[in-house]
């Protein structure tokens, strides 16, 4: 079993359920899946891009990446109806917790200037996205064989109702948020 899942189900859960007041432990806020994504952009910059962030993002997360198409074209972008723009990776169960895992012990320590999440990324139901500047951070790839640089974002989808049991959830997990100014100690 994945580390962190024997620590939810161990410490973090009991202490979710008395401090957000919970009585069903049914109801105390979980992960249920995790999504990973990287958009590549036109075809026609680099035809070999999106094949190569598929392969980077499946060495990260250990799980096949699905390639993603464009739904219509748009001149601006340079994009026609079909043509791969992006690829992603949708990670739920054990693979979830250990990508979690690996993310806020090895990957985020790594940002360059990192001085916390933001706190403010939550979209009013309890889920979370952020954004990795490239895939160099995770200890998966190997920067001397990577042919780019390419940014993704990682969506958390929890069961909790709002976002404070959201907040509160990955917070025990460990993402380090950023302190904001009306914030005291803890």
């Amino acid at each position: 079993m994945a580390r962190l899942l024997e620590q939810y189900k161990s410490e973090i859960a009991p202490a979710l359920k008395a401090d957000l007041g919970i009585a069903n432990p049914m109801a105390v806020p979980k992960l249920t899946k995790v999504v990973v994504s990287m958009g590549t952009g036109s075809p026609q910059i680099d035809k070999n891009r999106c094949d190569a962030a598929a392969a980077d993002l499946a060495q990260i997360t250990g799980q096949k990446a699905e390639i993603r198409r464009a739904r219509k074209a748009v001149s601006n972008f340079k994009t026609r109806r079909d043509m791969p723009v992006g690829c992603r990776v949708t990670l739920r169960g054990k693979r979830m917790y250990e990508f979690v895992d690996r993310l806020i012990n090895t990957a985020i320590p790594r940002l360059r200037d990192f001085r916390g999440l933001n706190p403010r990324s939550f979209d009013g139901r309890g889920n979370y996205s952020m954004g990795v500047p490239d895939q160099s951070v995770f200890a998966e790839i190997d920067a001397a064989n990577m042919s780019f640089n390419q940014g993704m974002n990682i969506t958390f989808v929890t069961t909790g109702d709002n976002d404070n049991e959201g907040r509160a959830l990955l917070t025990k997990l460990g993402m380090p948020f950023r302190r904001t100014e009306g914030q005291g100690e803890n």
